[in-house]
């Protein structure tokens, strides 16, 4: 299984931006992907999951109704929509695929990481 992340970079607090996931390997029907991140001294946290074979999605309540994660079923690809970024959203995102359906994923249930991309937010 292959998870690869790209999209991040540097934005101004209150911007937006996206991140993609192109996912290879397997097939991931029965599967949840979504994003953790890991900001500068912090543990790794879960943001959002969807269930790749029917699209049910969860959030972390931080990222509510600012982040939205979506899934291109044909392309096997994850994004993660970003809007209204804060500095306190600076982090090495990762992508990641659970061992089951549920959305709401764990550090616990994850089977594959991809490597980070970095987001930063400036004031």
């Amino acid at each position: 299984v292959q998870l690869q992340a790209s999209g991040g970079g540097l934005v101004q607090s209150g911007g937006s931006l996206r991140l993609s996931c192109a996912a290879s390997g397997r097939t991931f029907t029965n599967s949840a992907l979504g994003w953790f991140r890991q900001a500068p001294g912090k543990e790794r946290e879960f943001v959002a999951g969807i269930w790749w074979g029917g699209g049910v999605t969860s959030y972390a309540d931080s990222v509510k109704g600012r982040f939205s994660i979506s899934r291109d079923y044909a392309k096997n690809t994850l994004y993660l929509q970003m809007n209204r970024l804060t500095p306190e959203d600076t982090a090495v995102y990762y992508c990641a695929a659970a061992s089951g359906p549920s959305p709401m994923m764990t550090m616990g249930n994850v089977g594959y990481w991809g490597q980070g991309t970095l987001v930063t937010v400036s004031s």
